[in-house]
């Protein structure tokens, strides 16, 4: 028996209702949810159908018959195809309005628990040109909008260097301008690119897993200063060093010229070894009156001014007074750890990634704080009642989960082990309401902030603080 063709339905004057999920806004017809993409609350439009899930379809819009009054001109050539800024044709207060109602939405919709009115979300300074880190990738086949062009051009004008387009891990939109990062990522790109293509060097081909060019990261810090991290998918020491001298001689702003070499089946490059080309292995970045030094590997937030904002308000919610034991879950390099650590007796971090934890000592050691504790390991399986009577009953816990939210082993030991406060910091208000929901026996939700740090996009921060009931 063949299957049913699905209709992919082309509707009239949708009235768009709502933002969505994954930066989509809702509209609907005949009691059918209909996620439209690139739209605004109080657009009307005409848009098709291109999936259909059971309970809900996908659609684009093909005509705006009435703009909404937050509907906004787009700045960037590449919107709408990149996907990396998909609220970029909503205006900056309308952006701040839907991702504080996202929160309030996942924690009465998900998590079912009593909060109070949310503060004000903080908005950031810089909309444009506000991360600190951006990543692309190298293509010998880059995504085309004419299908006429695809098999006729020629291996130059074929390679790309830019963004995969969401969903297709095969697919590389070549990007000219970039909005996210300080302008000078442009010109290192393209520069790279162009000198790449006049030197036949081979683009990665993503099926197969070869050719040499492979990724790019570059880093900056509000000094000034760059990191640039090549990623070369063979070992081709002629090539490289041409490439290598050529971005030392042409950008002296690059103080950390790095390089890998990845021969492996993923892009990942925490476990291969980093190559110092030119300058040093890492960056300073500079919080309040602290600094920070940040490796190819390290993880730091990408939105430096907002860093600040967000600690800012996680270390207040703490309430401090100088005699708490702290436990920072989720330390990364440290950054809340020692953020948190002039205002407390003593503070201990656990992260998985033993190299963090690494990075963690040595920012101590940098800003000369002797009372912060960093171990190593999987949360839930470190997170035991051996270790707590060994570095002591926190007081205070800070935890920043990864998107995934915290593993219910650790939410199980943090209500064994009931510390007066809970700082919940998180990038993702589903998660977290999720689990807060695990812990409302014996905590209330007493305040909740979201920060935005992530201008033109659906991603927000959200910070809660749970007091012992």
């Amino acid at each position: 028996m063949s299957k049913k063709r699905k209709v992919f339905n082309e509707y009239t004057a949708l009235s768009i209702e709502n933002a969505g999920s994954e930066g989509k806004c809702i509209a609907r017809h005949e009691g059918k949810v209909i996620m439209v993409d690139y739209a605004v609350p109080g657009d009307i439009v005409d848009a098709k159908v291109y999936e259909i899930k059971k309970r809900f379809e996908f659609a684009r819009i093909t005509n705006i018959l009435k703009p909404s009054e937050d509907r906004i001109e787009t700045f960037c050539t590449h919107f709408g195809t990149c996907g990396g800024c998909k609220w970029q044709q909503m205006s900056y207060p309308a952006q701040l309005k839907y991702k504080q109602q996202q929160v309030i939405d996942a924690f009465e919709r998900l998590g079912k628990f009593p909060f109070p009115p949310l503060e004000p979300i903080i908005g950031s300074v810089q909309t444009e040109h506000y991360r600190n880190k951006v990543e692309f990738s190298f293509t010998d086949r880059k995504w085309l909008s004419n299908k006429e062009e695809i098999g006729t051009l020629d291996k130059a004008t074929n390679a790309g260097l830019g963004f995969h387009i969401p969903g297709r891990f095969d697919k590389v939109f070549e990007v000219e301008t970039c909005y996210l990062m300080h302008p000078l990522q442009n010109d290192i790109r393209n520069r790279i690119g162009e000198f790449c293509r006049k030197n036949d060097f081979d683009f990665f081909n993503l099926y197969g897993k070869t050719g040499l060019m492979r990724n790019l990261m570059l880093r900056n810090n509000s000094k000034g200063e760059w990191m640039l991290l090549v990623s070369f998918g063979a070992d081709d020491e002629e090539k490289r060093n041409l490439l290598l001298n050529f971005i030392k001689t042409e950008f002296p702003q690059i103080t950390s010229l790095l390089y890998v070499i990845n021969d492996k089946l993923n892009d990942t490059i925490h476990d291969l070894d980093v190559k110092v080309f030119e300058g040093n292995n890492h960056l300073l970045e500079t919080l309040e009156d602290l600094q920070f030094k940040i490796g190819a590997k390290s993880f730091f937030q990408t939105n430096t001014l907002q860093t600040l904002n967000l600690y800012s308000e996680a270390r207040k919610m703490a309430g401090l007074t100088g005699k708490e034991l702290v436990y920072d879950l989720y330390t990364g390099v440290g950054t809340i750890a020692l953020f948190v650590a002039k205002m407390a007796a003593k503070v201990v971090g656990i992260e998985y990634v033993p190299q963090a934890i690494e990075d963690a000592k040595e920012n101590a050691a940098l800003n000369q704080i002797t009372h912060t504790h960093f171990y190593a390991g999987d949360m839930k399986d470190l997170l035991t009642s051996a270790f707590i009577e060994a570095n002591g009953k926190p007081d205070v816990v800070i935890t920043d989960p990864p998107r995934a939210g915290m593993h219910e082993d650790v939410i199980n030991q943090l209500l064994l082990v009931e510390p007066k406060k809970i700082v919940y910091v998180s990038c993702n208000p589903a998660t977290q309401a999720r689990d807060i929901a695990l812990m409302m026996d014996k905590y209330i939700v007493s305040k909740v902030q979201a920060v935005d740090m992530f201008p033109h996009t659906h991603h927000v921060e959200n910070i809660a603080l749970l007091e012992l009931r």
